[in-house]
């Protein structure tokens, strides 16, 4: 293979690569959104700077993909903590959790997601809509809300899912230092919110040393909402690099 050949290629291997060169556009995208009051001291150990925060809030989320452009179905699962970047107000992705490895590889190559492999799902019990995550064999997070008890205004819903989100990119030199440290930000784009519920709901987080998401413990239940969506991640941009601020 030619050195021209080699660049063209974005990803390994480069004879079955692990995932499409495409822009993913998400079809029938369904969230379980619990938001909750956590420890502002276990937040702060989390977020980096030069990321604010306000309220000691984080979301969980559930998302049921219906179908994924080069990637197909898959769910996943994580936490969203609101935050602020130069008076601009959005959410810094802490953890996601998913069961597709193409999806996962191309988030944390292409962009700058924290996704790892685990194993969400999202489905309804007995009047109740229901969202887990394992890892392994092991439970570390359920979440519970009534199964649309009342309509939510679906600009209210779109508000909720399409504020600014930023990540934290780092790869490793060879050294074993950092060879890129970045924040960057991206959002959700050309979205059509078809249905939105809100209702009661619980969530229950369990200690587990590869998936911590109970060290943001839960201490109050702030709202929770059940959308599905069409939608579109755009790319991410670089916000701050924190090797040029090390050095300066």
């Amino acid at each position: 293979m030619q050195a021209e050949d080699v660049r063209q290629h974005l990803t390994t291997p480069l004879t079955s690569p692990a995932y499409a060169p495409t822009v993913p556009r998400f079809t029938d995208r369904e969230y379980l959104n619990v938001v909750y009051r956590t420890d502002p001291d276990a937040l702060r150990a989390v977020v980096p700077e030069p990321l604010r925060i306000g309220e000691p809030l984080v979301r969980f989320e559930v998302m049921k993909m219906g179908d994924v452009s080069g990637y197909g179905p898959y769910t996943e699962a994580g936490q969203a903590i609101p935050v602020s970047f130069e008076g601009e107000h959005g959410e810094y992705l802490h953890a996601m959790y998913l069961d597709n490895f193409p999806a996962t590889a191309s988030g944390r190559e292409v962009s700058a997601y924290p996704k790892v492999l685990g194993s969400p799902s999202l489905n309804v019990d007995s009047g109740a809509l229901v969202g887990t995550l394992d890892h392994g064999g092991l439970r570390v997070a359920t979440a519970t809300m009534g199964y649309k008890h009342h309509e939510l205004d679906r600009r209210e819903a779109e508000a909720q899912i399409t504020v600014p989100t930023f990540m934290l990119k780092t790869i490793p030199g060879y050294d074993g230092a950092p060879r890129v440290q970045e924040l960057v930000r991206t959002r959700i784009t050309d979205v059509t919110v078809k249905e939105a519920w809100t209702g009661p709901a619980r969530l229950q987080l369990f200690q587990h040393v590869l998936a911590p998401l109970a060290d943001l413990p839960v201490l109050e239940i702030v709202s929770a909402s059940h959308l599905l969506t069409d939608l579109t991640l755009s790319g991410a941009e670089p916000v701050h690099d924190y090797l040029k601020g090390a050095a300066s």
